[in-house]
């Protein structure tokens, strides 16, 4: 039966730091998820309050990839169709093509929406970027936590062996 369990946790954590770099995939409350289903079947954790402390680094996180990238819009001087036009980019770039889709998505939305707001193509430019740092500064902090969420499953799994 632990195999089992170890498998789920194995695919749930492979999800999960996937889902890093998709939108529509939650990767780090999947990776959480893992790290629950890990800690009641498999191995429990050293210190049961981490789960409640990985439960808000996962709940800030979450929250934070969606405000970075706004964020990142707005500080370099975009407004809200520069910002719809970033999230539309995203959305529109995970079907499109993807993997690459994923990065010039939130920059070519960002970009046209910032035209439309009539801003000159410098601004236009540098509102596209902002979109693009802020997608790649959430990216990086859902991956990081999902790869850490990893490395703590495997480090207790590893305990039994």
């Amino acid at each position: 039966m632990d195999l089992v369990f170890i498998i789920i946790v194995i695919l749930l954590l492979f999800i999960g730091v996937i889902g890093s770099f998709f939108p529509a995939i939650p990767g780090p409350p999947i990776s959480y998820g893992a790290l629950l289903l890990s800690h009641f079947y498999i191995f429990p954790l050293k210190d049961k309050s981490d789960l409640w402390l990985w439960a808000l680094i996962v709940v800030i996180v979450t929250i934070l990839d969606f405000w970075v990238q706004i964020y990142g819009v707005k500080k370099f001087g975009g407004g809200k169709k520069s910002i719809n036009g970033s999230v539309l980019g995203l959305i529109v770039g995970i079907f499109l093509v993807p993997g690459i889709g994923l990065i010039i998505g939130p920059f070519l939305g960002a970009f046209i929406g910032a035209k439309m707001e009539g801003e000159n193509l410098n601004n236009a430019f540098k509102i596209a970027f902002g979109a693009f740092t802020g997608f790649i500064l959430g990216t990086l902090l859902k991956l990081l936590v999902s790869l850490y969420i990893t490395y703590i499953i495997i480090d207790s799994i590893s305990s039994l062996c």
